[in-house]
């Protein structure tokens, strides 16, 4: 695994080669990312907005902590703008509270959860995938439905049709985050059965982990469905999906927006998000962005600990 530097080397050129395929997929109309799609304007609601937090209202803004790019939810260039469905969301719920959403970059899913679980930030839109053990000591306000598939080379040289034919490869991940605990168990797996252990890659964010497979320092990326469908499309014909319609270690799957455990946010952000589901914007955000099998019926708080009840 490379040094910490030349993995943020890595990062910002891959980031800038992703937005720019990105960009130029726009205009040549090749894209299923409609950027020309219109996001409805929302009113502010005085109901909700009075329900913030003291400190928040006090300042008028909130600050919204950000790991990297995970696309298309979040399209992070150079400059730290940020683009993609979750830019849309924070846009949408800056209008509907009636204040300035600030992004922070932070390096790793671990430091992200640990940022808001000590307050540091209000909260980060996400989507981070939600579990029972991260429940309690953070909150989630869940708005989507994932399945973890691989990311793997055209013609998938390695034959990895699914999580039972990793062992012996090389797998890249996102660090901290829940496919690097399941790709760990399967290492465990694999030795018990007398085979090679899966060589586990850790990486601080999406674009270095699939930079890895482009450059053959890996064999596959096993991360969320939706962004690595994003991937595969900028990648001009040299990547491809599988291990679709699998479990790959995972039941059911939530993920959503995080806040510090028991804040009055999460409730207020839950009741924004939902009436963006009512009024029809919460289904345009998610099919302007190609997500519409991702999408939950109804957006709820701490989805995975009510489902393992």
């Amino acid at each position: 695994m490379p040094s910490l530097p030349l993995q943020r080397i890595f990062a910002m050129i891959t980031r800038h080669l992703f937005c720019t395929a990105f960009i130029a997929a726009t205009l040549a109309g090749s894209t299923v990312y409609a950027e020309e799609v219109k996001i409805p304007a929302q009113p502010l609601d005085a109901r909700l907005r009075a329900k913030l937090p003291a400190e928040i209202l006090a300042t008028g803004e909130m600050t919204a902590a950000n790991n990297g790019s995970f696309p298309p939810y979040t399209i992070v260039t150079g400059n730290q703008s940020m683009a993609g469905a979750s830019a849309d969301f924070i846009k949408a719920l800056s209008e509907i509270l009636g204040v300035k959403i600030n992004l922070a970059p932070v390096n790793g899913l671990s430091g992200l959860l640990l940022g808001i679980k000590s307050g540091r930030y209000q909260f980060s839109m996400g989507p981070i995938g939600d579990f029972v053990d991260r429940e309690a000591s953070v909150d989630f306000i869940d708005f989507v439905q994932e399945y973890v598939v691989f990311a793997i080379p055209k013609g998938n040289p390695k034959g990895i049709n699914g999580l039972e034919d990793t062992c012996g490869s090389k797998v890249a991940v996102m660090a901290g985050g829940s496919a690097e605990k399941v790709i760990r168990q399967q290492s465990i797996a694999c030795t018990t059965a007398n085979k090679p252990a899966v060589e586990v890659q850790a990486y601080a964010d999406q674009p270095t982990s699939i930079l890895a497979v482009n450059a053959k320092r890996a064999d596959t990326f096993f991360s969320s469905h939706a962004p690595l469908t994003y991937f595969v499309q900028q990648a001009n014909g040299t990547l491809e999906l599988t291990g679709i319609g699998k479990k790959n270690g995972f039941d059911d799957l939530y993920q959503g927006a995080v806040v510090q455990k028991g804040s009055v946010l999460g409730d207020v952000i839950l009741e924004a998000v939902r009436k963006l589901n009512g009024n029809g914007t919460y289904a345009i955000i998610m099919k302007k962005w190609g997500l519409s099998d991702n999408m939950l019926k109804t957006p709820g708080a701490n989805l995975a600990g009510k489902l393992a009840k």
